[in-house]
């Protein structure tokens, strides 16, 4: 098996939707679903190219309300390449026989190839073969390559090349009673010979697009002279090229496009620098290798080797790295971006970026720092915004919204379409304070593993000491407890809104929330310690920071509430355990795949709300994000009773009753067993390398991958089996790889050191680089042994 290939056979209708979102090439600033180039937006395909950060809010009216949505916008469509005879009907593998198809995705080289043979209603066979790239090392370009083989016919034939702008944001069914139409005209014409221009704007954050293609034609590698006919309209330019065709003879159409907006950097407009760059970038074949060489120093940075019974996963989990590195790549640190939680390959979630980075930043920070420094950095921008949300909610400090799109403020919709009842109903999402925990986790995990005291200063330290003050304002305290609360939030389950018995959304002391909320106040003070003192007096004095407030900080990380119930389990909220059960047979019987319980319920009149169920991991994630050690810490520092057996228990508790409703869940699950249940964690890891692959949920890949799922299986890999942690100024080694992993091999970067890492069940070795142009030393714990490691230094340990 090629674990660099990603293959489909056949043409199937029905899998379209899927394998477009699966073969999406990217480079970190565009990138484009995998659609046949000759087929347009329908029941079956769906063109989408989309530009990092590009959004545009619409409004309609819906049952009385107006609905604002923000999405990421579908730029104008660069593909469309299409083929007839004499004037007949263009070649379509939905209006043709397809005699044979083949769509292969090279992993290594990011290179997209179709292979077809249609035959038309009178017997002419055409072979048509695409390759198509979205250039790494130049990132405005993306280029394709047609040849077609007429292999029964000669004549007279045209091949139309356009540019269309006339797509809408129609990739997600249950969106489109909400407006579509993104786009507005501004200018298509023919630039030169060869060259056709398309420039449109978005309609209401006015962010003008301009596409530019240059299409040649060639036979056995020489031009063929051919007619052009050109066509401008609006929102489309195309152009037509007549030619004779022989049988068996090969005809050859590169298309090569460029693209910029108007929020690119160093340009004089759009449509000036994609016409300066359409006329000097070389052809095809010079454009692929400077590619290929790119994604030959991104996988070197990011490849995972493994050996044992692990074919077909090494082949899965290339792919997922594949997804990541083409959604954020070197192109993306230039630009103010976030990391969409479906990738740049559908409109799932209308592009907002969620709290998914959480399990997105691990991987990129121990490969590519820089990476996560940027995208840190989109956050720290709208620092500002948040502080106005918190206030806007009465709280003090700083408050991320649970999606975010442009420019900060909370994008989360206030009402969303349940499509198994066609009901329109109230969302509370917004209530998920626990995204500031997540922004927090964040930068502490990018500086344990960095040290860049630079971005700390600057950036980081002020947004951790700001959430670290909402958590304060969020909390409340109870006399009679002595201890503090945390009232009206969701947890990361969102199956649960609020209470059954009561009109206002919210819950009251979610565990995760509020132990997450008690960590950030901890790594609060210590930000304090580790801030230079200059730069420490600044942010205490431009935040106006009291030693009464850091008292009262220390205070409620010591005096937080977290509720229990049964023997030792840790209440998900308070009142959990007064919930009913519900009847998990009865419904998986009814229902099969009851993923998504909360629209089942829904449909039936009834609501989750009532029932001990979740969507995914919620209390369990304390044990995802936080070491045994951490928690332990927690939970004395919290004055709780804790005893060895405090996980198992209460992993066995939640995991009966989770639907697992969200990809990210059973991926969180397979982490929590490797430590209880190898043989149990690498099943459920299967199944979360699968879940899109598989389309688990039945459509919802289509609409664009779950890059948070992907990442985090990566990250499963390297952190969880490879046992890879940074902590404590100290970079911890211990693994626990299953029977069917015999050795893992990567690299990491880990305080601008190259650290080479070999792990089997037998052995483990770590290697610095010799050459890192860094000289401070490594501090090493590998399973208990500690040791300091300088550049070129080997350390080696026997397993029994």
């Amino acid at each position: 098996m090629n674990e660099w290939s990603w293959t489909y056979e056949g043409y199937i209708p029905g899998q379209e939707g899927q394998r477009e979102a699966l073969c999406t090439l990217g480079n970190g600033y565009v990138a484009t679903r995998g659609v046949l180039s000759e087929c347009h937006a329908d029941d079956i395909h769906y063109p989408g190219t989309y530009l990092a950060g590009i959004f545009n809010r619409l409004t309609t009216e819906v049952s009385g309300h107006e609905v604002v949505n923000e999405a990421l916008v579908n730029a104008p469509n660069w593909l469309p390449m299409r083929f007839r005879i004499e004037g007949g009907d263009w070649f379509s593998p939905d209006s043709d026989t397809v005699d044979d198809h083949h769509l292969e995705l090279d992993l290594h080289r990011a290179v997209l190839t179709r292979r077809s043979v249609l035959t038309d209603g009178d017997g002419r066979r055409l072979g048509v073969t695409t390759r198509r790239f979205v250039s790494l090392s130049d990132p405005h370009i993306l280029a394709l390559e047609t040849t077609y083989l007429p292999m029964n016919f000669s004549g007279a034939v045209e091949i139309e090349s356009a540019l269309d702008g006339t797509v809408q944001n129609t990739g997600v069914a249950r969106y489109n009673s909400l407006d579509t139409d993104h786009l507005e005209h501004v200018t298509s014409e023919i630039v030169s010979n060869d060259l056709m221009l398309l420039e449109v704007r978005t309609n209401d954050s006015g962010i003008t697009i301009a596409e530019v293609a240059r299409t040649c034609l060639f036979s056995a590698g020489e031009p063929i002279p051919c007619e052009r006919n050109s066509s401008t309209g609006h929102r489309h330019v195309s152009q037509i090229l007549s030619l004779d065709a022989v049988e068996g003879q090969e005809i050859t159409a590169d298309k090569i496009a460029a693209i910029y907006t108007s929020r690119d950097q160093g340009i004089y407009s759009p449509s000036e620098a994609a016409i300066r760059i359409a006329q000097v970038v070389p052809g095809f074949d010079e454009l692929l290798e400077r590619h290929i060489t790119s994604w030959a120093h991104a996988w070197n940075r990011s490849r995972i080797t493994l050996r044992g019974d692990v074919g077909h996963t090494a082949r899965i989990l290339n792919l997922h790295i594949f997804h990541l590195l083409a959604t954020v790549s070197k192109n993306t640190t230039e630009l103010d971006v976030g990391v969409p939680a479906r990738g740049l390959h559908g409109e799932a979630y209308r592009g907002h970026i969620f709290w998914d980075e959480l399990f997105i930043f691990p991987f990129l920070t121990l490969r590519v720092p820089e990476l996560t420094r940027a995208l840190l950095r989109y956050r720290a921008r709208r620092l500002d915004q948040a502080r106005e949300a918190a206030a806007a909610a009465g709280y003090a400090g700083a408050m991320f919204p649970w999606q975010s799109g442009s420019d900060g403020r909370e994008e989360t919709q206030t009402l969303h379409l349940n499509p198994d009842s066609g009901h329109w109903l109230p969302d509370a999402s917004h209530l998920q304070r626990h995204m500031n925990a997540a922004v927090v986790l964040n930068v502490w995990r990018y500086w344990q593993a960095t040290a860049d005291l630079e971005f700390m200063r600057f950036w980081g330290a002020e947004m951790v000491l700001d959430i670290a003050r909402f958590w304060a304002s969020a909390s409340t305290y109870n006399h009679s407890l002595d201890r503090y609360e945390i009232k009206g939030v969701m947890g990361p389950d969102e199956y649960h809104e609020g209470y059954p018995d009561r009109d206002e959304p919210g819950l009251d002391n979610n565990a995760y929330t509020n132990v997450m909320a008690v960590w950030c106040l901890c790594r609060a003070l210590d930000v304090l310690e580790i801030l230079p003192n200059p730069r420490r007096i600044e942010l205490i004095e431009k935040l106006n920071l009291t030693h009464e407030e850091l008292d009262r900080w220390g205070d409620i990380s010591r005096k937080m509430r977290i509720c229990f119930h049964g023997d030792g389990i840790i209440s998900q909220f308070e009142g959990y355990e007064k919930l009913e059960e519900l009847d998990w047979a009865g419904y998986t019987e009814r229902y099969g795949n009851i993923g998504r319980l909360d629209r089942i319920l829904e449909a039936e009149g009834d609501t989750p709300n009532r029932y001990q169920l979740a969507k995914q991991a919620d209390t369990l994630m304390l044990f995802y994000l936080l070491t045994s050690a951490e928690l332990a810490d927690l939970w004395d520092r919290l004055g709780y009773e804790r005893n060895a057996d405090m996980i198992p228990r209460n992993v066995k508790y939640y995991e009966n009753r989770t639907s697992h409703g969200s990809t990210l869940s059973v991926m969180v699950h397979a982490w929590l067993h490797s430590r209880l249940d190898r043989s149990k964690s690498w099943e459920l890891f299967r199944d979360a390398l699968d879940s899109d692959i598989n389309d688990v949920q039945g459509g919802t890949t289509r609409e664009g991958i779950h890059l948070g799922a992907m990442a985090g299986t990566v990250d499963l890999i390297q952190r969880c089996y490879g046992g890879i942690e940074t902590r404590e100024d100290v970079l911890f080694i211990n693994p626990s790889l299953p029977d069917e992993l015999h050795e893992l091999q990567f690299a990491i970067n880990y305080r601008r050191q190259s650290i080479e890492l070999q792990i089997s069940h037998e052995h483990i070795c770590v290697r610095l680089a010799k050459d890192t142009g860094q000289v401070a030393p490594v501090a090493l714990d590998v399973r208990g042994e500690y040791t300091v490691l300088e550049p070129g230094d080997t350390f080696e340990m026997r397993l029994g």
